[in-house]
C-alpha cells in the first residue's frame, strides 16, 4: 500500500521519530513521509513510535491508498527531497 505519514511531536522526540520514519518511508518534508509499505511494516513502525510518543501531546496521521497511481501530488515551490531519482 502507498501511505503518506505526518507526525507532530514534542521537541525531545522529533529526532527519534525522524530516524524511525526514515527506516520505512521516504522523507519529503519536515515531519512528512511517503512511500510503499506493507501493512505489517506499517504496524511495526507505528508500534515502535507508540513506545516513545506521548499520546496526550503527540500525533501521527496516516493517509492510505492501495497504490501510488491512485494519488495525485502537486508540488508548489521547492521540493524538499525528491523520490523520482530512485531506481
Amino acid at each position: 500500500m502507498y501511505v503518506i505519514l505526518v507526525y507532530d511531536c514534542g521537541e525531545k522526540r522529533v529526532a527519534k521519530m525522524l530516524r524511525l520514519c526514515r527506516k520505512y518511508l521516504n522523507w519529503i518534508q519536515n515531519s512528512v513521509f511517503e512511500g510503499d509499505i506493507s501493512e505489517v511494516k506499517l504496524r511495526e513502525l507505528l508500534s515502535i513510535a507508540n513506545s516513545f510518543l506521548e499520546i496526550e501531546e503527540d500525533s501521527i496521521i496516516v493517509f492510505k491508498s492501495r497504490d501510488v497511481a491512485f494519488m495525485e501530488k502537486e508540488i508548489i515551490g521547492k521540493e524538499c527531497c525528491s523520490t523520482e531519482n530512485f531506481l
